[in-house]
Parts: C-alpha cells; structure tokens; sequence
C-alpha cells in the first residue's frame, strides 16, 4: 500500500495543492487526526480547540462504553469544565435535535462521540447554537469531517449545510473493536463513489449541471489500494484500516469543495433514503452504510447496464401521476417529491433533444462515463471481500419492498440520475423484475 497520510495535513493546512488547476482550498476542519491511539491524548485535543469552555461530552451507550467515558475522565483529571451526557435513545431528527440542545443548553462546546447519529446530531445542534463541536470517531464513517448533516423532518430526510467539527479525531485500537459490520458498512459508503460520480458527471454532460473533479482527485490516491486490500479490512490490519479511515475522511470532505453532497451522494443514496424513509416494519434495521451498499450494487448494475450497450436508451417524457404519487407517498409527502422530481422532469422537448444527443454523441458520452466507473464484477468482487452486503436478501430487506425502494427513489430528490434515464425510457418496473435479489 502507496501511504498518503499527507494528504490530509496538507488539506487541513490549506497546502494541498490540486494537480492541473494549482487550487488551494480551506476544508474548514482546523484537525483531522488518525492515529493507531490517542490514549492520553484526549485532553490536549479538546484543549486545542475548545480550552476555557464549559463542555459537554455526548455519547450513546455504545459509544460510552468504547470511547466517551474514556474521553470524559480524561478532561476531568485535565481540570477542564466537562460534563457528560450519554443519550439513552438517539434520534437524529427534528426531535433528537431539539432534545440535545435541550440537555446540553449550559455548554459552550460540545464533543460528540462515535455513530453518524449522535455527530450529525451534535453537528446540526451546534450549528443552530452557533457553539463550536468536535467529534471522536468510534468507527470509520464520512459523516464525521462533512460540512452537512442528515435529518430527518417529519419524516423526510434532508442533508442541511451547516458548519462542521473543529477536530475530527480518530483512534484506530477503537475502532478496529468496532463491530466487523461497521467497517464493511463505511467500505460501502465510500465504494458507492463509482456510482455516484457516474450520476453526478452524467447530469452534468446532459444538462450542464455544476459538477466538479476535485472530490474524485482526492478520492483516487488510494481507490485501488482500497480495493486491492478489501479483505484486510476485517483482520484488524491497522494499515488497512487506517487507510480506509483516511479515504472515509476524504469522502466526507467532498461537500467542502462544493456545497453539495453530489460528489457521494446520488441514486445510491437515494434508495437507502427510500428505506428509511418508507420501510417501516418492514426495515431490518441495517445501518445507513449497508444499505448504500446494496444500492451501490443495484445501481452499478444497472449503469453497467445501460453504458456497456452500443444503444442509446430511447427517451420519454417523464410522467408524473398525481394519484400514483398520493397512493405511494400518501398526502403529507406525495406534493414535496411531486414537486423535486418536476425540477428535472423531461417534457416532450427535453426527451427529444436528448434523443437527437444519444444518436449523435452516444459515443462519446458513454465512454466519458465509462472512465469513471468501476466495471460490475470488479465492485462487486471487492465489496464481497470487505464483508458488505450486496443484496436485498443478504441484508434480510423485504425484496418486494426493495423494487419498490429502487422504482421510487427517484422522486425523492431533484438530482438527475440513471433511475431517471431508465424510468423515462424502458422503465425501472421492467429493471427490477430481472434485478439480482
């Protein structure tokens, strides 16, 4: 393995400098530290950022356990003005919002540790609080250095911009005692940048959409190692895992250089918002990671699909049934996904502008996306190896309800994707009939 440890001091520094542009950039996070340990390190971290302020150490029983009481006793024994606060049921939703901004009034900084729930949490209250946070990893996730948090309002989910961690610490002993499904979990949120750079690039070439490289620049020093080494992941290889930490770190970073989580976020993200959003009793209760990852193949798979053939899809103008959406969404969701999927719907001119594109620049527009994608066998070799789930059936998911996840993903949000073209052309029912499950 080629180590690029650098790479994320000199982006902390600002000193990163982009190949073939020469750009610099301010990521907003003032640490990102990956260490084999920070045992004893803790008070100095926080101090680093956070000295003189009365703090409040979040966890949840997990993470307490792990990691939060550890951190707690070591700013106590520092003589630093902490509290701890260990939330029995997190929650991040509007609710969980206000609730830990409720039990955590009296601080001026707040440390989150370890779960994307508990850090987004504390990220989006420290936000409306205008206090500053950090956060100490208990496994390897890009939620932690993001500069958004995932919420839930009502029942939909909604990626927030707001300001992220002043430190985002990560102790690779803690997190190689993680539970092995975590690590394969965080292998999949980040492998799901084949699919999501195909989307987002796609988008772009179709519509001129803003699209930028930067993120996937990043992303690409240690890609093929990542791959290469996807079954040393679990053995507790703190070499492995730190460079997975790394890249974890690095995917987080991609709404840093744009505003947007596009750069990781696309269809794939889509259907697992679709799950948590609609699977009720029905949901297994994967973790966000792993149903990315059965989305990550889902969508491979059917970008493989579409890009490997020597015919365009022939489009249709998009049709949106009210009815049809009201039955499926039910009257409280069914105006809000009518209304993000009008915002890149195809009426009749569109569809056919773009036909008049696929049978003049197929072509090339394939081979562009082409370029950027890992070929099927190729990701789903490597996901096989690192422990991920890559089926419905695998992550003991209803399959019925997850074609249904797959057909209606694409109104959840207004980014174009390969749902989009498949639905407007042959139709994503006709997809997932001979999907694998």
């Amino acid at each position: 393995m080629t180590d690029h440890s650098g790479i994320l001091s000199d982006l902390v520094t600002g000193d990163w400098v982009e190949p073939g542009t020469g750009k610099q950039y301010d990521i907003g996070i003032k640490d990102i530290i990956i260490k084999e340990s920070l045992d004893g390190l803790e008070a100095e971290l926080v101090a680093k950022h956070h000295k003189g302020k009365a703090i409040t150490v979040i966890s949840d029983p997990y993470t307490n356990d792990a990691l939060g009481h550890r951190i707690y006793k070591a700013l106590k024994a520092d003589g630093q003005n902490v509290k701890e606060y260990v939330w029995d049921k997190p929650s991040c939703s509007e609710d969980g919002v206000k609730h830990i901004r409720e039990a955590t009034r009296n601080c001026e900084a707040r440390i989150a540790v370890g779960s994307g729930t508990v850090n987004d949490t504390v990220k989006y209250a420290s936000f409306l609080d205008e206090r500053d946070y950090s956060v100490f990893a208990t496994s390897p996730m890009n939620a932690y250095s993001t500069g958004t948090a995932s919420v839930s309002f009502d029942g939909f989910k909604k990626s927030i911009s707001c300001r992220g961690a002043q430190g985002a610490f990560f102790d690779l002993s803690i997190i190689a005692q993680c539970p092995k499904r975590l690590i394969s979990a965080a292998f999949a949120d980040v492998i799901c940048r084949t699919t999501a750079q195909v989307d987002w690039l796609m988008s772009h070439i179709l519509f001129d959409t803003p699209y930028t490289d930067t993120p996937y620049t990043l992303l690409a020093y240690d890609e093929q190692d990542m791959v290469d080494n996807a079954s040393n992941m679990l053995s507790g290889d703190l070499a492995a895992l730190g460079m997975l930490t790394r890249i974890s770190a690095i995917m987080g970073l991609g709404t840093r250089f744009f505003n947007t989580t596009h750069s990781g976020s696309m269809a794939e993200h889509m259907i697992s918002h679709y799950i948590d959003m609609f699977a009720g009793d029905k949901h297994p209760r994967s973790s966000h990671g792993e149903q990315v990852g059965i989305a990550t193949i889902t969508m491979s798979n059917l970008q493989n699909q579409i890009l490997c053939s020597e015919t365009p899809p022939l489009m249709r103008p998009t049709q949106l049934d009210k009815n049809d959406m009201l039955k499926r969404f039910g009257p409280n969701l069914a105006d809000t996904m009518m209304a993000e999927t009008s915002k890149k719907a195809l009426d009749s001119a569109k569809a056919d502008a773009l036909n008049k594109r696929f049978d003049s620049q197929w072509e090339d527009i394939r081979s562009r996306l082409q370029a950027v994608m890992l070929p099927y066998e190729k990701l789903s070799s490597a996901m096989r190896d690192a422990g991920c789930q890559r089926t419905a059936t695998e992550l003991k998911l209803d399959n019925d309800f997850y074609r249904e996840a797959v057909t209606g993903a694409r109104y959840i949000r207004d980014r174009f994707s390969m749902l989009d073209i498949v639905d407007d052309s042959v139709g994503l029912r006709s997809f997932t009939q001979d999907m694998p499950i």
